[in-house]
This record gives structure tokens, sequence and C-alpha cells, in this order.
């Protein structure tokens, strides 16, 4: 019975374009759903703090604009999930997002009261979840049906529940991601000299705000591009970040298909010059905040062929062209911000008002996280 249900919902979500037009309910659906998994994300926080939510987003849970927060969306979900049993034959995206908006609102909903809960120095960042698919899922979701490159491609495409579960896995995890990659940092400050480091760190957190933020962006662009180029050339690093490229469709989703090792030692680079050379935390705090809306921009099934701004910044056509199947952009576009690592090393490639045929890898990568995980070290070659 649970399989059944299950299955219905994943077909209403992938029904057919003629199917989810304006006034089928399939909108008002969708977005109740979102907003109701957002919503119980936000009270399972609230009701278990020690254990569901990041420490870092303590002091917004306890405003109390965030409760009237957290009741608004609850809110959205029950109307848009009746407005969808409404007008919608198929009633499966109505009655989960209904159901779902029920579970959080009988655990309290936004009046919930905090559970004394043991504290073993674990969290799980369903938070953290929440505001990443809120900020993101409502952003790029609406402007993908809007500005699409292929208008063919549907919202819930192919391999959407792996990459859904990425998304999922990667911010739920964000403590022990953390952890992992934030000691190297943590070494170098513990055993580097006192001398040149503390005047340089001295020097840029003295730098006015705006120019540390442009900085970090173009430092960790650099540790990223080469990083990135690495991944590309060594076969066993490759194996990693394959399952990356073996997303045979762009938007902003496909951004999340990372393997876990591969984001625990991307993160780790980054953030090494950030944290070694003295930068403000609130700039670090900003970066990684920009970091998760860039890489869905840069996935995005958005159309715009940008020849002028692209070869400058790094936009959708860019980024597409370094997931290309088509043998002249293999290796190619490594960069994440700014194009001119590319120009500058000899890999930039940007044909103009030209995209890629298709998108993909030549190998046979499985489907499935788990398939998926184990690959790099299964991986023949």
């Amino acid at each position: 019975m649970k399989g059944n249900f299950l299955q219905r919902l994943a077909r209403d979500l992938e029904a057919p374009i003629e199917a989810r037009g304006f006034g089928t309910g399939w909108f008002s659906g969708f977005f109740a759903l979102i907003l109701a998994v957002a919503g119980l994300c936000f009270v399972a926080a609230l009701r278990w703090p020690a254990w569901a939510a990041m420490p870092e987003l303590g002091p917004v849970r306890a405003s109390a604009e965030f409760r009237l927060a957290v009741h608004g969306v609850l809110i959205a979900a029950y109307a848009l999930a009746l407005l969808s049993l409404l007008l919608r034959p198929r009633k499966a995206l109505g009655a989960t997002a209904l159901a779902i908006a029920l579970a959080a609102t009988i655990l309290g909903g936004s009046a919930v009261q905090r559970d004394e809960t043991r504290n073993w120095g674990i969290f799980f960042g369903i938070d953290f979840f929440a505001v990443n698919m809120v900020a993101t899922g409502l952003m790029f979701a609406p402007l993908e049906r809007v500005f699409p490159r292929h208008s063919s491609q549907r919202l819930f495409r192919q391999e959407w529940r792996e990459d859904l579960f990425y998304y999922l896995v990667s911010s739920m995890m964000v403590q022990l991601i953390t952890f992992l990659t934030l000691a190297p940092s943590g070494y170098i400050n513990a055993n580097a000299g006192a001398g040149w480091l503390a005047s340089t760190r001295a020097a840029i957190s003295g730098l006015p705000w705006l120019v540390q933020f442009v900085l970090a962006m173009a430092l960790t662009d650099l540790a990223q591009y080469w990083f990135h180029r690495l991944f590309h050339r060594v076969p066993f690093l490759w194996g990693f970040h394959a399952v990356h490229h073996s997303a045979r469709s762009m938007d902003w989703l496909a951004g999340a298909r990372m393997h876990f090792v591969e984001i625990v030692l991307l993160r780790g680079v980054t953030s090494l010059p950030l944290l070694t050379l003295g930068f403000l935390p609130s700039v670090m705090q900003a970066y990684v905040g920009l970091v998760y809306v860039w890489s869905s921009l840069l996935h995005a099934n958005l159309c715009g062929d940008f020849d002028r701004l692209g070869a400058w910044l790094a936009l959708p056509r860019f980024h597409h062209w370094h997931h290309a199947i088509d043998a002249e952009g293999v290796d190619k576009n490594f960069a994440i911000h700014f194009p001119i690592y590319d120009r500058i090393f000899g890999t930039y490639y940007l044909p103009e008002g030209a995209w890629p045929s298709g998108y993909g890898v030549p190998e046979e990568v499985p489907n499935g996280y788990l398939a998926q995980l184990r690959y790099p070290f299964v991986r023949k070659g």
C-alpha cells in the first residue's frame, strides 16, 4: 500500500506538461509539498534542537519572527494543498502535502515547545536543509519554467529523486562535513608560525567588507580551479567526480549530485584560504551562502547566451559546456566564478551562441545513491 502511494506521488510529480498547466492544480500541489516539508523541518528543529538543528541558526529560531514565519508557511501549505485537491483529478500531490502539514501541526506547529533530549554533541541539519530547499528551490524552479533553455525538460526529469537525495544528505550531514573540511585549516593554524601569517591576517581583516568578499571569491576560485582540474586528470579522483558528471540533464538540482568524499575535499580546499588568512567570519558565512545559490545557477536549465558577460563571469552556458558530452567541451571551463582563470591556463571554451548537444559521461556510472557511493572504489580504469 505504501509503495503504491509513493508510486502515485511520483507519477503525479512527473506528470507530462499538458497535465500540469495553470489551473490543473499541479503547481499549487507542488508548492504545497515544498512548503509542508519545510514547515515540518522547522517544527522538528524547534522541538528537538539538540539533534535536529544547527547551533549557528539558534538566534534565528529564537526570534518571534521565525515562529510567525513557520506559521505562515504551514498556513500556505494547507491552503495550496486544498486548492490542489479541488482542482486536480489526481490527489496524490495535494494529499501528501496536506498530510505532512498536518504532521507538523500535530508536533506543535509554530507554537511547539522544546523537548528535553540528551545531547551527544551530534546534530543533523534539518533546518539547514529546509532553508536550502526553500531558498534555492523556490527561486530556481519557477525561473526554469519561465526562462528554460530546454523547454521540453520537465521539472521532475529523469534522475530527480537521486539528486534530491544528494541534496538532503549534503544538508543533513552538515556537521560531519564541516568537521572534516575544517581539519586541514585547523592543523595549519595550530602549527603555522605567528610571523608573516599574523601580519597577513591583520592586513586582510582590516580591508573593507566588500573587498574581502570579492577577494574571498577570487582566492577560493583559484584553489577550486586546480582542485577541479586535478579531479579530471587523476583517474582515481575522476571516479569521484564522474558521479557529478553522470547527470544527463542540467537543472538547479543537478549541482547537488556530488560524491561525499569530493564534497569534503572540495570544501576543505576552498575553506583553507579563508580560514587561514583571517577573513572576517561574516565574509565566510556570506560566501558559503553565495556558493549554494551560485551552484544552483550554474547548473540551472536557464536560457541566455550572455556572450560578453559570460566571458568574465561564470553563468549557466559556461558551466553547461563543462558538463558537455561533446568532445570539444571535455576538460574545459573549470572555474566556478571567474572564467579568467580558464583563459589564463588555456581551458576556456565558450563558442558564441552555442550550447552543448547533451550532457553526461561516456562510462557507465550506476544509478542510485549507494551504488554511486561505491563506484569510485570499484571502478576499473
